[in-house]
């Protein structure tokens, strides 16, 4: 049986792979469910990343956990949902 995305999620550097608001570059739209750590940033609200986000450039708001460390040793952040 496939395990569930929340529980494949896992980091040993940090210990604790945190949910919350994010705003995500993707200029080729929001079609991808993980993104690299390098195109998130973490904001403290949902409104602050409501206010940050700018569809037109690319920059999308949503709700992400991570970073997380993948197979392929690359710190991703897994997309939960997004913010409209």
């Amino acid at each position: 049986m496939a395990e569930a995305i929340p529980g494949l999620i896992t980091d040993t550097e940090s210990g604790v792979v945190r949910t919350g608001p994010v705003v995500i570059y993707s200029p080729k739209g929001r079609a991808r469910r993980r993104f690299p750590e390098g195109c998130v940033t973490v904001h403290a609200s949902e409104a602050d990343a409501c206010a940050a986000a700018c569809p037109e450039q690319g920059y999308f708001a949503a709700i992400a956990s991570g970073p997380s460390r993948s197979s392929e040793g690359f710190r991703l952040y897994y997309l939960v949902r997004w913010l409209d």
